[in-house]
């Protein structure tokens, strides 16, 4: 929690220098002002003004926080562009007569968060083939998690997704947390639950929650609490596990593990991942439901066969992608990784939280095929 406050400042610390930065150099763009009586004030002033204006006008269309994206992202491509230019005048031996920097830096931060923003609203199918030794039959999973239902797509939107997972015909659906979040209102968990409970598979449609299910705000500012979601998932046949397994088919196992917060935020209890394995048969195939992707070593030592999580949102943006994991908040980011007999796998999400752009992922849901053979 610690290092999360340092980078909470520290990101605080650096949207300020951002703004500083762009407001000295707009000034540069603007040729058309004589600005020969002007101090250097005076003009910085102008810029900073400017930019302020355009974030203003940026968390009008989107809000506060993406605001500070957008002006971040001009502000570091904006430094990038100056020191290429510098470096090209070094190189040459000549000044360009015009501050090209500066427009190619507004032009390039606009088709990178352009892109971001679709990659973050448009949903991708992702595919990962495991190979397992274990006596069960070929499973399709297909998995979802961090779709804060209201964010980037309603209950209606969520449907339209909902047909697409559907199209894939999956064994089971496991969702594995933060399918709502303080922004979903009742009437969208509500309706979004239905449509999800209308999925059919064969083994069924798994729950764990996330740190988000809980809603930091109370059940006041969403107009539903904890325990109406789960009774509405539990209305429509979906099954929630919280420090909880189920055998299915006599041939594998889902377990489903309360989230990380409930212990190290809510000042919960979780079972260990020993606890929930200890009197089951090892013999059969093992699969883990964990919001976060924490515990690795632990839940490879348990000797589980696949751990499947959500939470990190694969990074989301460049060049930040990595810090959970530099920082050990997180074992993974995205993707498949394989620890001694154990796979993990770590979605980025079908959806969005406060941040509506991705610039190091993309939004997915994930089809998981699991077949018996020679496991390498």
């Amino acid at each position: 929690m610690t290092m999360w406050i340092i980078i909470f400042w520290v990101s605080i610390a650096f949207a300020i220098t951002t703004l500083f930065y762009i407001g000295a150099r707009i000034p540069n763009l603007l040729e058309f002002i004589n600005f020969a009586e002007w101090g250097k004030f005076k003009q910085f002033s102008l810029g900073l003004m400017i930019t302020l204006g355009l974030a203003g006008i940026i968390a009008l269309c989107i809000d506060f926080i993406n605001a500070i994206v957008c002006v971040m992202y001009l502000a570091m491509i904006w430094v990038v562009s100056d020191f290429v230019f510098w470096l090209l005048q070094k190189i040459n031996g000549f000044t360009y007569a015009h501050y090209y920097a500066g427009w190619i830096a507004l032009l390039l931060s606009i088709i990178v968060l352009s892109i971001g923003w679709y990659l973050d609203h448009h949903v991708w199918q992702t595919n990962y083939e495991l190979i397992t030794n274990k006596n069960i039959p070929n499973i399709k999973i297909a998995m979802f998690a961090d779709s804060h239902i209201g964010t980037t797509f309603d209950d209606k939107g969520f449907a339209k997704h909902l047909k697409a997972i559907q199209a894939q015909n999956p064994d089971i659906l496991v969702i594995v947390g933060d399918y709502v979040d303080d922004g979903t209102t009742r009437e969208q968990m509500i309706n979004a639950t239905r449509t999800l409970g209308q999925i059919k598979t064969k083994y069924g449609i798994y729950y764990v929650s996330g740190n988000h299910d809980k809603g930091y705000y109370g059940a006041l500012h969403r107009g539903f609490s904890e325990d109406n979601l789960f009774n509405e998932l539990k209305k429509n046949d979906i099954n929630i596990l919280q420090d909880e397994s189920v055998l299915i088919d006599n041939s594998f196992y889902i377990i489903g593990r309360k989230d990380y917060s409930v212990e190290h935020e809510q000042g919960g209890h979780r079972k260990t991942i020993k606890e929930l394995s200890k009197d089951l048969d090892k013999s059969k195939y093992m699969i883990i439901l964990d919001h976060q992707p924490v515990e690795y070593n632990k839940e490879a030592e348990a000797k589980v066969d696949l751990v499947l999580n959500g939470h990190t949102h694969g990074g989301q943006l460049f060049p930040f992608n990595q810090i959970g994991q530099w920082i050990k908040a997180n074992d993974l980011v995205y993707g498949h990784e394989k620890r001694k007999n154990t796979d993990f796998v770590v979605t980025s999400g079908i959806s969005d939280w406060a941040i509506k752009f991705k610039t190091a992922t993309k939004s997915e849901f994930v089809i998981i095929n699991i077949k018996k053979g020679r496991n390498i």
